[in-house]
């Protein structure tokens, strides 16, 4: 027991001595934690505390503004509501595995038909359907921006005709994109059995056609920044294109490209939301836009449980791209 003491007393003292003990700039690391961690607790609790007090003086035709904690009472219910649904899910396809073991032991031989089960897309549900999409228009993009972008850093010919384009399309607006889109894809996209929903579509298409752009510039960027020894080098060996591509363009850009592709992602995540809300895809933006029409006692915390959401699935999407630049960057440190 004593031995047990001791050890657990000998553990935490060394313990506060690595804790207090200052590093090569003078400074103890409980410091350091507290610099670090300390000024983002105060301003979350500041801003806690002014919307707390604030919103019960803000008065909506839907209700009282909701504070943080009926916000937070109302993420649990989704997650109760999502975790029920679960539930009715696994019933039904219980349900009808005990049918069809019933119906093919009664009718031998024959087919049974299989029912999909249609229930409400839950909260989480439609997390997932916004990422898929937003996933789906940001790769569609990164495909089109980054050779376009090679193209341009190689060759000033075609970025001075390609300019101009990239200028005017660059800051058009996704509300402006989406009737085109929605026209071209209902004429186009004629099927009797289609693979993917055509609100689907006209979501990905408007994110992979207003987040290209940063990706487009900062591959051409990149590329027209190569040490011109490299290039040089490449002509004395008599690389061919393809070669010369992936072995000196692509590795000497691939900081920007990667910086550009984090911004991309960042303007696809903002467009989604407004495409879902127009295009009635199923997702964030449907879910936020579906609340307001609603008009319940509590569309108002609903509808902030989603800008949460969609504000914190944001921070993480940049962060893991910020991380991808940093293992792209080979060490150099990027903001």
């Amino acid at each position: 027991m004593n031995t047990t003491a001791q050890l657990t007393t000998s553990i935490w003292q060394r313990l506060m001595m690595t804790i207090t003990q200052p590093n090569a700039s003078g400074e103890s690391m409980v410091r350091v934690i507290l610099r670090n961690i300390a000024p983002p607790l105060l301003g979350i609790m500041v801003f806690l505390g002014l919307w707390q007090v604030g919103a019960s003086h803000v008065h909506t035709s839907l209700g009282t503004l909701p504070g943080p904690v009926a916000v937070m009472k109302q993420a649990g219910n989704l997650y109760q509501e999502y975790k029920a649904e679960q539930e009715r899910e696994t019933a039904f396809h219980k349900r009808q595995t005990e049918r069809k073991a019933r119906f093919l032991e009664e009718n031998p031989g024959q087919e049974f038909n299989v029912i999909q089960y249609t229930g409400q897309p839950t909260y989480f549900d439609q997390i997932f359907t916004s990422l898929y999409t937003v996933f789906v228009g940001f790769f569609l993009g990164t495909l089109i921006a980054v050779p376009l972008g090679i193209l341009c850093g190689l060759n000033k010919t075609i970025q001075a005709a390609l300019n101009p384009l990239i200028q005017i399309f660059r800051p058009v607006s996704p509300l402006a994109w989406l009737p085109i889109v929605t026209l071209v894809v209902s004429a186009l996209y004629v099927s009797a059995d289609p693979m993917f929903a055509k609100s689907f579509l006209i979501s990905a298409i408007t994110v992979t056609l207003c987040s290209m752009w940063p990706t487009l510039v900062n591959t051409a960027l990149g590329v027209a920044s190569i040490d011109k020894d490299l290039l040089n080098v490449s002509k004395v060996l008599r690389l061919s294109t393809s070669t010369k591509v992936m072995k000196i363009v692509l590795p000497s850009s691939l900081k920007l490209i990667f910086t550009g592709m984090r911004l991309s992602l960042g303007v696809a995540w903002m467009v989604l939301i407004a495409a879902e809300m127009l295009a009635q895809n199923p997702g964030l933006g449907k879910f936020v836009w579906d609340e307001f029409q609603n008009g319940s006692s509590q569309s108002l915390e609903r509808i902030m449980v989603a800008v949460f959401t969609i504000g914190f699935v944001g921070f993480l999407l940049d962060r893991t791209m910020h991380t991808l630049q940093q293992m792209a960057s080979f060490g150099q440190r990027t903001e």
